[in-house]
């Protein structure tokens, strides 16, 4: 006679990548959570190749480990993206549609400022070039000349 126990698959994640991978699920109304994982790798290595600096490093203590990992063991790139070619970027890596990885984009990042909260959300959008608000959901201000 076998147990419940041993049917049950084991987590391969951390409780709490558990919980990202389904708010990113929610968000992006994803079917599972294996494409709501695609997404977040996908997502938050192209982020860490754009951030640098104290941000990178506040981000990644706000994310759970899975994530954090993700990020931190990319290379900034030298040129950092506009939040479009970033899009772009991620879509050409993937083969994906440009409107796909933006929807992927957005929900990841909604995710992320969930953990980052809004006071290093800001931190991080004064560090990237433009376009990246509108990524994270907010609007894209601009100083007048």
């Amino acid at each position: 006679m076998s147990s419940d126990r041993h049917a049950s698959p084991q987590q391969p994640y951390g409780t709490a990548y558990e919980q990202m991978l389904e708010n990113v699920r929610y968000e992006g109304a994803y079917p599972t959570r294996e494409r709501a994982d695609e997404a977040v790798r996908l997502v938050l290595a192209g982020l860490g190749r754009q951030l640098t600096g104290d941000e990178r490093v506040d981000l990644a203590r706000c994310l759970p480990l899975e994530a954090a990992r993700v990020l931190t063991t990319q290379i900034p790139d030298t040129q950092p993206l506009t939040g479009w070619a970033f899009v772009k970027d991620l879509a050409a890596r993937t083969s994906a549609s440009q409107a796909t990885t933006r929807w992927d984009t957005g929900s990841v990042f909604s995710a992320v400022a969930a953990y980052a909260g809004p006071d290093l959300i800001t931190r991080i959008l004064q560090q990237l070039p433009t376009g990246y608000a509108l990524l994270f959901g907010g609007a894209e201000l601009t100083q007048a000349a």
